[in-house]
């Protein structure tokens, strides 16, 4: 399907509008709302609960946000949902309670994060949810197999995309082997994923797989994280989205 026209239409704030010295942690409901006060987009990261839910977290570990040792994965949603967020009144939302607080009055982008080990159960979690929203989504993921399986059981209509970067050098790609670390970073398995637009890391565009992207398949790009000057001219000059933070277009 081609990319809806709000997917470039406003600037998208990653992981909500946060600011976590104003007590607006990222991937909160405070951080969902202070992006729909100033009608930016969402992006959100999404992953599974011990008992398989999904929740709006970006971190494998509770560690940096929460100040605790556990997996995202070894608890359950209801204890993740009690759990403040960086000191702040702000708990770990469930992707149910964040639906229903933005309640469509945006676009919203969600990623869904993936261990690359084949396990589709949080994307059928996701797709069943995304079924009764009725706002704009999106749907993106840093791995090919979820952007691959979303096309046969996402909701008709809703976009798919697939997120990269041109190296691999995060600790989530170790177990990769070097051929599939090859794919990703030239996009070549856009014959299995067929993505309907490209997230790609700002710091590494321009290249082949973006370019010809934009101007021979007609597939836009997001460019990822945005927070400089130089960063915003390099999207502006070689995307057509940009996912921004720490600072308000």
């Amino acid at each position: 399907m081609a990319a809806p026209a709000w997917l470039t239409a406003r600037p998208i704030a990653h992981r909500g509008l946060h600011d976590r010295a104003a007590g607006i942690p990222e991937n909160t409901v405070a951080a969902a709302r202070a992006a729909i006060a100033k009608n930016f987009a969402i992006e959100c990261d999404v992953q599974a609960s011990a008992d398989g839910e999904a929740v709006v977290f970006h971190d494998a570990a509770l560690g940096r946000l929460c100040g605790r040792a556990e997996a995202v994965q070894a608890l359950g949603a209801d204890v993740l949902a009690r759990l403040p967020v960086a000191g702040s009144a702000e708990t770990i939302p469930t992707l149910p309670a964040f639906l229903a607080a933005i309640a469509g009055r945006v676009p919203l982008v969600l990623e869904i994060k993936s261990r690359f080990d084949g396990d589709l159960a949080l994307l059928d979690r996701v797709c069943a949810l995304a079924a009764d929203y009725p706002g704009p989504l999106a749907l993106k993921s840093f791995d090919p197999r979820v952007v691959a399986a979303l096309r046969g059981r996402a909701p008709e209509g809703i976009p798919r995309g697939i997120v990269a970067e041109s190296s691999q050098d995060d600790p989530a790609y170790a177990a990769l082997p070097e051929s599939e670390r090859r794919s990703l970073a030239h996009l070549l398995h856009v014959g299995e994923t067929r993505p309907d637009f490209l997230s790609w890391r700002v710091d590494d565009l321009p290249n082949a797989a973006t370019h010809l992207a934009r101007h021979y398949g007609g597939l836009p790009v997001m460019a990822w994280t945005v927070r400089t000057p130089d960063q915003r001219a390099r999207a502006v000059a070689h995307a057509d989205q940009m996912v921004f933070e720490g600072f308000v277009p």
